[in-house]
């Protein structure tokens, strides 16, 4: 059996913490450093693994891949660091605070085409969003017609704090859709196969008066005609997360999602096949589940493309850059914010 993969994570707080349960889980993955400049000091923690105050230091170690867990706006320096010192690298989405950063990191993975790139796309493996795509793959219901996704929380954070990080433009690049709402994009973009083109949205920081948005409204629509409709919000009291999915002979149904908060109530799949004498009420097949195995799952595949140099499907750089471009034309496709934070028709920085 070879030696198993040494790894670093810069960023240990509950993200960092919760990717190093599942790391020290693998036979084939050992951690040996961590960061986080919430450290009183550079040391050892009790289990021996070594601990800093700074990334720097976590990548001076003898390690071979780099878990980026970090605030949105050092996401990409440190995951081209990591890079540059011949790690592979898995970094939490967002990519960065805008297009602009994914474009410069994909710039340096492409001068490195034999390091492998991930980014933490982790509701693409919950088994009810594999099962749906699945189904809709199979082609039984015909192609898809429109999507109505609606996934938010009560705030922006989970403790009312105007100095918060993830409140700050200026750290974090977007707020509610931006930090939440992009895997309902990202999903979107997943289950329609297509681009879509045409955009329309309103987006909003009215109700929390943070610089970053806590509503979005989106109405999309690709060249084939595929229409979505997307909320992303920051005020939704009982948090929710649904995409409703309708198809030519029938509809896929996402309702719940099971996370660490388990506020989004109980994880189904709803699977409807119209029929000729329905009368618009189709015989529904419900799906619970109750088992979260995305994270774990997402490790593996990351890991089992090193270990056998296989490419990376999904959270690839290629699909981050897609889902973040869409995420931004959204903002822009609002005259009033676009104009209000000075974003480029380009879609290529933000300010």
């Amino acid at each position: 059996m070879t030696e198993p993969l040494k790894v670093g994570i810069a960023g240990y707080g509950v993200v960092g913490k919760r990717r190093r349960h599942f790391i020290d889980k693998r036979p084939d993955l050992r951690t040996v450093a961590v960061c986080d400049r919430l450290f009183e000091s550079d040391g050892t923690l009790e289990d021996g693994v070594r601990c800093y105050r700074h990334y720097s230091d976590v990548l001076n170690e003898d390690i071979d891949v780099l878990f980026v867990c970090l605030t949105n706006d050092l996401a990409a320096d440190v995951t081209v660091a990591g890079l540059r010192k011949g790690l592979h690298v898995f970094c939490e989405k967002p990519p960065g605070r805008d297009v602009a950063d994914i474009a410069r990191v994909m710039k340096c993975a492409r001068e490195r085409p034999h390091l492998k790139l991930k980014y933490g796309f982790n509701h693409r493996y919950h088994d009810s969003v594999r099962d749906a795509l699945a189904i809709i793959r199979e082609g039984t219901l015909g192609r898809v017609v429109n999507l109505r996704g609606v996934y938010g929380k009560s705030a922006i954070i989970d403790f009312r704090s105007p100095s918060h990080w993830r409140t700050m433009r200026v750290k974090a690049g977007g707020g509610i859709l931006l930090d939440q709402g992009i895997h309902m994009v990202d999903l979107m973009r997943l289950f329609t196969s297509e681009n879509f083109e045409d955009i329309r949205s309103f987006v909003s920081n009215g109700f929390w008066n943070h610089d970053v948005e806590d509503n979005v409204y989106a109405l999309m629509r690709t060249r084939t005609g595929v229409v979505a409709m997307l909320h992303s919000s920051a005020t939704l009291w009982r948090h929710r997360f649904e995409l409703e999915m309708t198809l030519e002979k029938g509809s896929v149904i996402l309702s719940g999602i099971l996370s660490g908060s388990k506020s989004y109530g109980d994880e189904t799949l709803t699977v409807a096949r119209a029929t000729p004498n329905d009368a618009g009420d189709p015989k529904e097949e419900i799906t619970r589940y109750d088992h979260d195995s995305s994270w774990a799952d997402e490790i593996a595949d990351f890991t089992e493309a090193i270990m056998h140099d296989r490419p990376i499907v999904d959270g690839s750089a290629d699909e981050a850059l897609a889902t973040m471009r869409l995420v931004y034309r959204i903002y822009c496709a609002d005259p009033n914010w676009k104009a209000r934070w000075g974003l480029s028709d380009s879609i290529s920085t933000t300010k």
